[in-house]
């Protein structure tokens, strides 16, 4: 044995390897294609890159206001230019998703408008942002804007019918999930989306359509944007941001929802036009660099996850033959026990806190408890491995992420090792 040499302790380990080799294998095509959307992807990046002539001065630091910092104007129109957008504000300034999500809605809806979900309840975390009632705490509710969801139908599509009864004047926006949050439900892909935009062009032309792309970008070869949509959002410690960027979020969209939406962040009047970027410039050039390639890495460990538990005889969402549209991948367990085992081994698979036990807790913004695997080098950084789930029946866990594909293997053993220690396999 060499030093440094990765020897596993048992034979039971190394059984488990040879299935997960075994499965690699019937999935070999499946993860061809990824591979692909992953280049392509890879290409149009750079092909915007050498657009706008960036160069190691658009990675300098400013300060105070921040005027003609053309780093920070240039990376915007980056994203507008790869998501097929007007225009699009990118800054650091964002502290999550559920933050730029909610600068996006305030910054379009007035007193009297109404916010319309046809994708069923937007994440937990969106709940108090949106309001259910006038609480004081600076909510939509709070401004008088109204909020209704539709419910999705059992197959998991639009109930298009009860859409168009609840859609009324004052109907302002227009909302879709793309990824499944907390749901057992399938993610909407790009057509799918596609489709929803011009059914909503029929019967409500004049509305604005968002969508929030968390989880989304990279997954396939076009975006939201690229289809008609008129406003986006997204977090950098999610799929864009590589696995690199340290914190942030961005919108894309129509420029006059993006001026509003920067209004909102900063100040009326100035809000595209300051903003010092604090240092984190770089990284976010070269996350979203990397973007392409590190959601790739994560997709593709998705997808081993989801034949190796069905091999099991577990239920997965989506299997391993659908395609892609978001990092999510969910699956069913029948006891409590199995969930929290299985969230406990990503967590000891990690690099960062690997001797941390999570534990279920009253998470802020979620109405049930949750546990919560994020080994990560960025707090909540979602393109990192982990995992969570609310302690509720049914009992799902959501893994999602991976920087790499071969952590994504080694945290796959990890689990299976645990629960056969544990014999809950």
């Amino acid at each position: 044995m060499f030093k440094g040499e990765v020897v596993m302790k048992t034979e039971r380990w190394n059984e488990l390897e040879q299935l997960i080799n075994q499965i690699e294998t019937k999935i070999s095509g499946a993860i061809k294609k990824v591979e692909r959307i992953s280049e392509k992807n890879q290409w149009k990046v750079i092909e915007a890159f050498q657009k706008y002539k960036v160069s190691d001065f658009h990675f300098s630091n400013s300060t105070g206001y921040a005027y003609n910092d053309r780093g920070r104007e240039v990376i915007d129109l980056i994203y507008a230019e790869v998501f097929g957008a007007e225009a699009a504000l990118v800054r650091p300034h964002f502290a999550s998703g559920t933050h730029t999500i909610a600068c996006a809605l305030f910054g379009v809806l007035r007193t009297g408008d109404e916010l319309l979900y046809i994708t069923g309840k937007p994440y937990d975390t969106l709940h108090k942002v949106i309001g259910k009632g006038k609480d004081g705490s600076g909510s939509l509710a709070d401004w008088g804007v109204n909020y209704h969801h539709i419910d999705l139908l059992d197959d998991g599509n639009v109930d298009w019918v009860n859409v168009e009864k609840a859609i009324t004047p004052q109907t302002k926006v227009i909302a879709i999930q793309r990824s499944r949050g907390y749901d057992w439900r399938k993610s909407f892909n790009i057509e799918d989306i596609s489709q929803m935009v011009i059914k909503i062009r029929q019967i409500a032309p004049n509305t604005i359509i968002f969508v929030d792309n968390c989880y989304g970008e990279f997954t396939e070869l076009l975006e939201p944007t690229n289809v008609g949509v008129d406003l986006m959002a997204g977090s950098l410690i999610k799929n864009p941001g590589g696995g690199i960027a340290e914190t942030g979020g961005y919108i894309a969209g129509k420029k006059e929802y993006i001026e509003a939406a920067a209004n909102r962040l900063i100040a009326p009047g100035i809000g595209l036009e300051v903003g010092a970027m604090l240092g984190t410039t770089r990284g976010i050039y070269q996350g979203f660099y990397m973007a392409p390639l590190v959601v790739a890495q994560a997709i593709k460990g998705s997808v081993l996850a989801s034949a190796l538990f069905e091999h099991l005889g577990f239920v997965t969402s989506p299997s391993w033959e659908a395609e892609r549209t978001d990092l999510i991948q969910a699956v069913k367990f029948t006891e409590k026990e199995h969930l929290i085992s299985f969230v406990q081994a990503i967590q000891s698979a990690a690099a960062v806190d690997a001797y941390v036990t999570p534990e279920p807790w009253d998470m802020p913004g979620y109405d049930h408890p949750v546990i919560m695997a994020a080994g990560t080098f960025i707090q909540g950084g979602s393109l990192e491995l982990s995992a969570d789930a609310p302690i509720r029946e049914p009992y799902i866990a959501y893994m999602q992420g991976g920087l790499t594909y071969g952590h994504v293997k080694y945290a796959l053993l990890k689990v299976l090792n645990t629960m056969y220690e544990k014999q809950l396999l």
